[in-house]
């Protein structure tokens, strides 16, 4: 395989401004109480400068961002607040979650609620005051039920407090509560002390506690002036409460100030860094106070042993390469991270409670769903960005361009950049960003879709001639897509509408050499049992949002899949051809008949066509036999050969590979089960994104690993997974991620603090000797953790174990003696893979015989960056 290094793609990162969680901290199962942590839908939101909005699902560790919102022109996410209702108990014992909405901010008088499951804006609401700098939520009282009405105080830019109303689902301005006499006074940061005092960090050297039943001014809490040299006023940039009732502060002093609850007066204060403190985080039981500052700090205080309410510093760390501007925690489900993010645009998350013990994560600041596509036959390479889609042609192969440097003996970097040329940029003009492009195999269509509207143009390119475009109407009704792809034969455009409706649509040839496209109809997806109880609460619909969707090689097939583990596929019915069965039994009921997500019936909808003689879209006979995932599916794709073989990646690192006509595993897969992959898979915490085939070989690909697995060959068992005769295999059974969810677990020479406590002690014997002192906390730990969502994905009468019949007899036979026997070794490698190539934005195929792979690269100095501050003694390196 030949692999192009591109390094030249813009794809520029974006400031973090706020990071949320859609729930602080989650009860710890008990024999008392069983609180099924597994159903309960914990998310974080991550806002960015460019109006983005990202969901990631934290996954007991893996850390997958399941949607990105695209933000749109002068568009900015400067705050996030989740509002989660409190749980309902149902009359069949069943519980309902909280429900979980989503509020944001960004420098305007408006408030916006999202709506996650169509990905889309739900409502904004403003009032008659100034911009909106903070914005918080009334918390629970304890004995909440679901009629229990909450508030949103948010404090705007010229000195008001105003309140919002979030009852009955509604967002709606309420009343303002205090106006400051001066409009000079800004209020900067928001908390709540209980249900009703909110506490505001000012402009002007104060902390105010307001009773937002009356508007009452609480008391005022003085910082004094600022440091000499400095400026007048001191702003508090961040305050939060402790569990019980203290005020903790970070301002422009670069100070940590603690408050008493009770009396308003300050108890300590720590001078934590050299410039301003931007962002403060605390646990949920009051024991770690976290900071974050504008010299790249991350500071962490513990209380002091033996003295009460006094805090010292325990360490701090720089594990951004700018500013620290937001900063949010999550305990439970076997979890217990905080978050933070700023200007370097990469999320880092490291652990709560066990912080010195384990590392830390940086997340990537590239999506999940891959920004580069390519039209092979045609040498093309698409990518996009905001509302800019650039097109670029690399004329000439890798091997090419080496024998030519070879015969000529003059290889530079200049033949590099011969190779490549910008053939054309795209402006998509609309509200919103780009959400998905695509381009068809010969580069003669493509098509870039935003949240309100679907841009397809005709391209049409010869050697020498500059680049003719053309746009083709397509009637969306104002509706946008949050994917689109194009049939590999160019006769259909598919796309995903609100989230979870797939539609498709002809395209047609005209006489002048022109294409049109007819009305788009819907494909009906089959009706899932899901409980009423997950329904009704947490994100709702929010898990049948559609991720994955793929066309067949030879056009005939449509398979899509969403974050719920459920796969629906779709067949091209033409007039006077065979249906295509595979020679399998079809289900029961035909697909006419079959029932769909919609309780009504669609008469847009491609299964109904009037026309008997037409071409028409059916679900597919066996669509009803693909089992549900145990996890989210990140990759799907259809294999190059057109036996309808359809390969599916999990973010559990499952590699399965389905007869999509069958709706059933293929042979390789019931023999090469999870225990059989390469170690080095498993392991990675890399989250694959994308494939691209070579005849039998499959190439996945991750923000900084490549692997290729050879589907034609059975895989060798890793070292120590053994099968013994009537057990079983243990090994295939799906663990958590070690730790509490952020990085692994230190070595002994890097945790933090002392290794080993010692304390001197007497024996019976009357002698003194030194014994080691046991961390407390650290064994707790481990047994608290909650359980796992993927501990039970593979128990006996699961539905991938049930399509794995007679596998486990298979390896018996094969392993007389308890262990399975390894294939002899040949000079065919299984398997490889890379971590050269990082951080990875895209990889895909060029040519026609698939024998080359673009590799984008998209490396953090490529992008500049914004100045940030340097201390004392520091330098760039």
């Amino acid at each position: 395989m030949d692999i192009h290094r591109c390094r030249f793609v813009q794809y520029p990162p974006q400031a973090i401004n706020s990071v949320a969680f859609t729930h602080s901290s989650l009860p710890s199962t008990s024999a008392g109480k069983k609180y099924l942590q597994k159903h309960v839908q914990v998310r974080l939101a991550i806002g960015r400068a460019n109006g983005d909005i990202e969901i990631w699902n934290p996954a007991n560790g893996v850390w997958h961002q399941e949607l990105v919102i695209p933000g749109g022109e002068d568009r900015s996410v400067d705050g996030l607040v989740w509002v989660t209702d409190p749980d309902e108990e149902m009359t069949d014992g069943k519980i309902i979650y909280g429900k979980s909405r989503l509020f944001s901010i960004g420098y305007s008088n408006e408030i916006t609620e999202w709506d996650l499951e169509k990905a889309r804006a739900k409502v904004h609401a403003s009032g008659q005051h100034g911009d909106i700098w903070c914005l918080g939520v009334q918390p629970l009282p304890n004995k909440a039920t679901v009629n229990t009405s909450r508030k949103l105080v948010a404090g705007t830019a010229d000195g008001n407090l105003v309140l919002y109303s979030i009852e009955d689902g509604d967002l709606k301005f309420e009343k303002s509560l205090i106006r400051t006499p001066s409009k000079k006074v800004k209020f900067v940061s928001i908390t709540f002390q209980n249900r009703n005092v909110v506490v505001v960090g000012c402009s002007n050297s104060t902390i105010c506690a307001y009773d937002i039943r009356n508007g009452e001014l609480v008391r005022q809490m003085s910082l004094g002036a600022d440091l000499s040299g400095g400026p007048k006023s001191i702003i508090v940039w961040a305050v939060k409460c402790l569990p019980n009732g203290d005020i903790v502060s970070g301002d422009s002093t670069g100070q940590v100030r603690i408050y008493d609850g009770k009396t308003y007066t300050q108890a300590q204060r720590i001078q934590s860094h050299s410039q301003d403190v931007l962002s403060l985080a605390v646990a949920s039981d009051g024991s770690k106070i976290f900071s974050g500052g504008m010299d790249r700090k991350t500071s962490v205080f513990i209380q002091v042993p033996g003295q009460n309410r006094r805090w010292s510093k325990k360490y701090h760390r720089r594990y951004h390469t700018h500013d620290v501007k937001a900063m949010a925690s999550f305990e439970g489900k076997g979890m217990s991270v905080l978050v933070s993010g700023g200007p370097d645009g990469n999320p880092v998350v490291m652990p709560l409670r066990m912080a010195g013990n384990e590392n830390h994560r940086t997340l990537p600041n590239l999506p999940q769903a891959s920004a580069v596509e390519s039209a092979p036959k045609a040498r093309f390479m698409l990518s996009w960005w905001g509302n800019e889609v650039r097109l670029w042609h690399l004329p000439s192969p890798a091997q090419q361009i080496l024998h030519d440097a070879s015969a000529t003996q003059n290889f530079t970097s200049q033949s590099l950049r011969k190779n490549r040329k910008l053939l054309a940029k795209i402006l998509v003009r609309g509200e919103s960003h780009i959400s998905s492009a695509t381009i068809s195999e010969d580069g003669k269509l493509l098509a870039a879709a935003t949240s309100t509207d679907i841009k397809v143009f005709q391209l049409n390119y010869a050697t020498g001639q500059p680049l003719e475009i053309k746009k083709i109407d397509l009637d969306t009704s104002g509706q946008g897509a949050s994917k689109v792809q194009i049939a590999p034969n160019k006769q259909w455009i598919s796309w995903v509408e609100d989230g979870s409706k797939v539609m498709i649509a002809k395209v047609q040839p005209t006489e002048d050499g022109s294409y049109t496209i007819s009305s788009p109809s819907k494909l009906a997806r089959l009706r899932r049992q899901i409980s009423k109880n997950l329904l009704l609460g947490g994100l709702g619909n929010y898990n049948r949002n559609i991720t994955q969707l793929t066309f067949s090689p030879n056009s005939k097939m449509l398979a899509a899949a969403d974050l719920a583990g459920y796969m629906d596929t779709w067949v091209l019915r033409v007039p006077g051809d065979a249906p295509l069965t595979n020679g399998t039994t079809t289900a029961h009921h035909s697909d006419d008949e079959a029932s769909s997500d919609d309780s009504s019936s669609d008469e847009s909808s491609s299964e109904s066509s009037a026309d008997p003689n037409a071409e028409r879209w059916t679900r597919s006979p066996n669509a009803r036999l693909l089992p549900k995932l145990s996890s989210v599916p990140v990759v799907l794709s259809f294999s190059p050969r057109d036996d309808y073989s359809l390969l599916v990646v999990t973010i559990q690192k499952q590699v399965l590979v389905f007869s999509a006509l069958q709706g059933v595993l293929s042979e390789w897969s019931r023999r090469n089960t999870y225990p059989k992959l390469p170690e080095r898979f498993r392991i990675t915490r890399d989250v694959m994104k994308g494939v691209v085939w070579q005849g039998e070989r499959i190439w996945l690909w991750g923000v900084s690993s490549l692997f290729m697995l050879d589907l034609s060959r059975d895989l060798e068992f890793a070292e120590g997974a053994t099968v013994v005769k009537g057990k079983k295999d243990r090994s295939k059974k799906r663990k958590r991620v070690d730790g509490s969810g952020a990085g692994g677990k230190m070595e002994e020479r890097e945790v933090i603090g002392p290794q080993v406590v010692k304390k001197m002690v007497q024996g019976e014997d009357g002698e003194t000797r030194w014994e080691e002192m046991e961390l407390d906390g650290e064994d707790d730990w481990a047994s608290t953790a909650g359980g796992s969502e993927f501990e039970d994905d593979e128990e006996e009468g699961g539905e991938l174990m049930k399509l794995r019949q007679g596998e486990e007899e298979h390896e018996e036979e094969e392993g007389a003696n308890g262990t399975v026997a390894v294939a002899e070794k040949d000079k065919k490698a299984r398997w490889w893979f890379t971590y050269q190539f990082r951080p990875i934005l895209g990889v895909v195929g060029l040519g026609e015989e698939e024998s080359e792979i673009a590799v984008v690269e998209r490396p953090v100095e490529a992008d500049g960056g914004k100045e940030r501050y340097f201390g004392e003694g520091e330098w760039e390196r």
